[in-house]
């Protein structure tokens, strides 16, 4: 059962209809808080959201929107208002994948996970962290990828959308520091997703990738909770991958905090 969820600030998760997006929901709503779960399948959500209410009493509101729309963004925002709800912590889930050769690959498709993967999460972003800094306080938590460290060959789109993900997550960071929002970026590896197993189907590859390196999408969510509510700027799930990525988390934390030293100044 869920502690009193009163004073628990409320959650807005977009990807919410599976995968790690429904696991986050279920790990902020298993903390008490109040959610808002944001996809395009509303029976889906619909029934993600009575589960969640029925387990954790919490309060579950359900907003049906297609953020891969140019005004899908604008219309979420729109509709949060309209319903007066407030938005303590927006979790920027939502996003899709593509594999394989990009000389090969649909112009359309890979337009279509840009404006997902990064115009929707800017424009989110962007709409919802004035309310937050008027308050005074506020989190957001965006779901980047361990491919955001590095060009990713056979996944160039989308590591270069995680990698745009994890460079605005690390100067929002630094630009808001003090003001009392905080931003987070969850880099996660291999998760078991239907997103993983559309790429199975489509790429022999991802087929023989082995189970071990395919993580489980709730230890994935529980330490993306725990990155967000400390207000950790960037959290790679699972010890083997936090150690494969130490040094290059150090170099970019001290990058983060000089050049955060000398960009406040200009704003």
């Amino acid at each position: 059962m869920a502690s009193n969820a009163k004073d628990k600030g409320r959650a807005l998760i977009t990807g919410a209809s599976g995968g790690i997006g429904l696991e986050l929901a279920r790990e902020f709503a298993g903390h008490g808080h109040p959610v808002i779960l944001v996809a395009r399948n509303e029976a889906r959500l619909n029934e993600a959201a009575a589960e969640l209410a029925r387990t954790y009493s919490i309060d579950a509101a359900v907003i049906a929107n297609d953020l891969g729309e140019r005004n899908g963004p604008a219309a979420l925002f729109g509709e949060v208002q309209r319903r007066n709800l407030e938005v303590d912590i927006l979790v920027n889930n939502a996003g899709v994948m593509d594999t394989g050769a990009f000389k090969d690959a649909d112009t359309e498709t890979l337009l279509g996970l840009v404006r997902l993967n990064v115009e929707a999460l800017t424009a989110l972003t962007r709409l919802f962290v004035n309310p937050m800094t008027a308050r005074g306080k506020g989190r957001i938590l965006n779901v980047a990828s361990l491919s955001g460290f590095q060009p990713l060959p056979s996944m160039a789109v989308y590591a270069a959308s995680k990698a745009y993900v994890l460079s605005l997550t690390e100067a929002l960071a630094e630009e808001l520091r003090g003001k009392g929002v905080t931003v987070t970026a969850l880099c996660p590896g291999f998760t078991d997703t239907n997103m993983i197993e559309s790429a199975k189907r489509e790429n022999a590859a991802f087929r023989a990738l082995p189970s071990a390196l395919v993580a489980d999408p709730k230890s994935v969510a529980r330490e993306g909770y725990r990155a967000c509510m400390n207000g950790d700027v960037i959290r790679v799930p699972g010890l083997a991958l936090q150690m494969a990525t130490g040094f290059i988390q150090a170099q970019r934390s001290i990058t983060r905090t000089l050049t955060g030293l000398l960009g406040r100044r200009a704003i």
